[in-house]
């Protein structure tokens, strides 16, 4: 007989140990994720009840060995529970998902302002993208973190730039 035969294909493929660990280890992550939760935000996620006793116990431990062990309990738990991995994941990013785009918006900022201070041109086209700026108080606010730069004073400039930068460029809004 083949040693591939139609019986065979009906088997699940064999997982390796390194992807039995990674797995592990990516529940314990998550578990990990869980217990920095709000017990509102966890009551929301409808876990069963073992999972959500584990993880409010894991809350409560404070040496980090003894966290540790937990952390890993819930990780078996979360695993012999097959719960929808993916779609608490979702939620969670759903979740963390302004923070980013904060940062990402403030970044943005960080980037015009730096773009100022480097070069003239950058002037002309916040202007272009943003026709209700004050020009002269921008002009001005570079003007002057510029000298405070070479100078070597305290960045004052600098910092109010980044503030009327903030009045001029809209923060974009999550999407709904």
């Amino acid at each position: 007989m083949h040693p591939h035969s139609e019986d065979d294909s009906l088997d699940p493929p064999e997982v390796s140990k390194t992807q039995r660990k990674r797995a592990m280890h990516d529940r314990q992550e998550l578990g990990a994720a869980l217990v920095e939760l709000s017990e509102t935000r966890l009551a929301e996620l409808a876990l069963p009840e073992r999972l959500l006793d584990a993880i409010l116990e894991a809350k409560r431990i404070a040496k980090f060995g003894a966290l540790r062990r937990q952390l890993q309990y819930i990780g078996k738990l979360m695993r012999d529970a097959q719960l929808d991995v993916p779609a608490i994941e979702a939620q969670l990013e759903a979740w963390n998902g302004p923070s980013r785009q904060a940062t990402a918006y403030l970044h943005l900022l960080e980037r015009w302002r730096d773009r100022l201070l480097a070069d003239d041109a950058a002037l002309g086209e916040l202007v272009q993208a943003f026709p209700d700026c004050d020009l002269q108080r921008v002009r001005a606010l570079v003007r002057n973190a510029r000298k405070e730069q070479a100078a070597a004073q305290a960045p004052a400039s600098y910092r109010q730039l980044f503030q009327v930068l903030k009045q001029i460029i809209p923060e974009p809004r999550p999407p709904a």
